[in-house]
């Protein structure tokens, strides 16, 4: 019997392993022509000069892949995924080729809403800060070249593609594909927790077994969103715990935060003076320049100098809070709306200077705390064939379980307070430092 997705050139291409180009680590990637068309269109190409993991890179120097590269990795996961889907009656039933093809060009083109520094800016919650959605609602709007292609080569509606990537309609079809796209085992998490690791020169996102954790996968029992076969029960729970690593060991690693704070804050002091879109469209480069310029002068220069200047000066952490270290300040702090953090990094600076004698800037002292959204929870269900019974994974495993029993936030995310490094040494001699944090009130 042929596969109901055997026509889609990109899928054939993938069997007859022709018209291919190469990405790290030894992926060959089916290049047809329309998919070139994409590639090729200023609001693709643009990806190229974003960075997949924004600051990064100052603490891990491999880290400088882009978002280009990640989506050529999401795109080629998305064939694998509708390869091994395709052969589930149930996911054939409701995926018909087109919408198929539609969830190809999504997985291409699902980060082209970003701009430098995307994930920084957007936990910060700045009051009229465009989400990146809309942003890749205008990237894909009629006038633009990607719609243009899009329609003459794909025979795609930019709103379809739009609906996978952030529409709401609620038919099981497009819930399905949603599900691959962005789910606990999505294309997304498969390429970045691989990619992520492979340039940051760490094993940890590395070390669960894509291959079989594919070979399982199939719909869920609602009919609405993906499970896993009991074969790939043991893939999975590494891929969870690979996740809960990478969170721990590189994402929230503390010099990597203290570059994103750093950041934050001084964003937070400069963003007002300029055009968000025009500044949102410019390269990252072109972005940094800008922000150097603006900050000249200012209270937060050491802030961005120290981020992005010849010499790499970051802040150093002086105290640390999670919810099972001291959970009033963990409490107190996670959540809050980034001015709140601002002024609370004021008082302390203010609570240092008479603490210490040593004159202590406000921009001298920033906070770092979880923002208010949470990540997605790794929720899925594994099938047992022999019982046909869809039990979820945490209920048959012990280390998902484990970490499933408050939110995953919650182990690897926390409250840190960094003080810039001329103050560090005077600050950490501050005696009883944690009751000088508790007395602070936001």
């Amino acid at each position: 019997m042929q596969h109901p997705y055997a026509e889609i050139p990109e899928l054939s291409r993938v069997e007859a392993n022709v018209g291919l180009i190469r990405i790290p680590d030894q992926q060959d990637i089916p290049f047809t022509p329309r998919v070139q068309a994409l590639v090729d269109t200023a609001e693709f190409r643009r990806l190229s000069d974003i960075s997949q993991l924004a600051l990064t890179s100052r603490v891990y120097p491999g880290a400088t892949h882009t978002r280009f590269e990640h989506a050529l990795g999401v795109f080629n996961n998305a064939l694998r995924y509708l390869w091994q889907l395709g052969r589930d009656e149930r996911f054939a039933s409701v995926v018909d080729e087109h919408l198929a093809e539609v969830l190809i060009v999504a997985a291409l083109l699902h980060d082209i809403g970003h701009w430098p520094f995307c994930h920084p800016i957007e936990d910060m919650e700045l009051e009229g800060l465009r989400a990146h959605e809309s942003f890749a609602s205008e990237l894909l709007s009629s006038d633009r070249e990607l719609a243009t292609v899009l329609r003459r080569d794909w025979k795609i509606e930019p709103s379809e593609v739009l609906e996978v990537l952030s529409g709401k309609k609620n038919d099981p079809a497009y819930r399905l594909v949603r599900s691959v796209l962005s789910g606990p085992i999505d294309i997304d998490k498969m390429d970045y927790l691989d990619r992520d690791s492979l340039h940051c020169g760490v094993p940890y996102g590395r070390n669960f077994d894509r291959g079989r954790l594919i070979e399982s996968l199939l719909v869920n029992e609602a009919g609405d969103g993906l499970a896993i076969s009991n074969k790939g029960k043991t893939a999975a729970e590494l891929m969870v715990f690979a996740r809960y690593v990478m969170f721990s060991e590189v994402y929230w690693h503390h010099a990597v935060r203290s570059a994103s704070t750093m950041f934050a804050r001084a964003f937070f002091s400069l963003y007002k003076r300029f055009e968000l879109r025009e500044l949102f469209l410019k390269s990252e480069s072109e972005m940094i320049a800008a922000l150097r310029e603006a900050a000249s002068g200012s209270e937060v220069e050491p802030l961005i100098e120290g981020v992005f200047g010849p010499r790499r000066s970051l802040y150093k952490r002086v105290a640390e809070f999670s919810l099972y270290q001291n959970q009033p300040v963990y409490q107190q702090l996670r959540g809050q709306p980034f001015g709140h953090l601002v002024e609370a990094a004021k008082q302390l600076a203010s609570a240092f200077t008479k603490a210490t004698g040593t004159n202590i800037n406000p921009a001298d002292v920033i906070i770092d705390a979880p923002p208010a959204h949470r990540e997605v929870e790794f929720k899925v269900d594994i099938y047992f064939p022999k019982e046909d019974v869809y039990r979820p994974l945490q209920e048959v495993s012990p280390v998902v379980d484990s970490l499933a029993r408050t939110q995953f936030d919650d182990y690897v995310k926390r409250v840190r307070i960094f003080v810039a490094p001329h103050v560090s040494k005077r600050v950490l001699e501050v005696p009883n430092l944690t009751t000088l944090v508790e007395s602070i009130s936001i």
